[in-house]
């Protein structure tokens, strides 16, 4: 991986690096092998689409100062959403505040995407906006953690 993202920077920094035609090649050539990774290097060149809660916006942040690779944002997996996501190591972060997930439906309906997506290879670690207030450092960390450990997993290596 880091020789593919040490190539894109030697690209760029020569004027050859064009970010549209590199999405536009990814689309055409969707499950290709090699598309996971190429995928992945480009997320540090990709803004997210778009967040819809300062604890998005906040968490997207802290991950860019911890130099973790650049997650996908309000992404779509086998028809659910999940609020951060590295696609090529399969795992996603679930931003939680009580108050819209403080109901007993709300309760059963994430257990149950849970387990949907955990059956499309996907871990999700769900994290309180408390905790993000609280205790950002240690979030942060145990996020870069669990990253690696699913990097080395889906390549692997683990």
């Amino acid at each position: 991986m880091r020789t593919l993202e040490h190539a894109i920077e030697r690209a760029e920094r020569r004027g050859l690096f064009d970010l549209a035609e590199l999405q536009a090649l990814l689309r055409r050539n969707r499950g290709s092998p090699g598309s996971g990774s190429l995928r992945a290097a480009l997320d540090a060149y990709v803004e997210p689409a778009f967040t819809r809660s300062e604890l998005e916006r906040t968490f997207v942040e802290l991950v860019r100062k911890a130099g973790l690779p650049t997650p996908s944002v309000n992404a779509v997996v086998a028809g659910y959403e999940v609020d951060i996501l590295w696609r090529a190591e399969r795992f996603g972060v679930e931003l939680d505040t009580y108050e819209f997930h403080g109901t007993r439906a709300a309760f059963e309906r994430d257990r149950r995407r849970h387990e949907d997506l955990k059956f499309q290879g996907i871990e999700i670690v769900r994290v309180t906006g408390q905790r993000i207030d609280r205790e950002r450092e240690l979030v942060v960390r145990r996020i870069g953690e669990l990253l690696n450990r699913r990097r080395r997993e889906t390549s692997g290596d683990g």
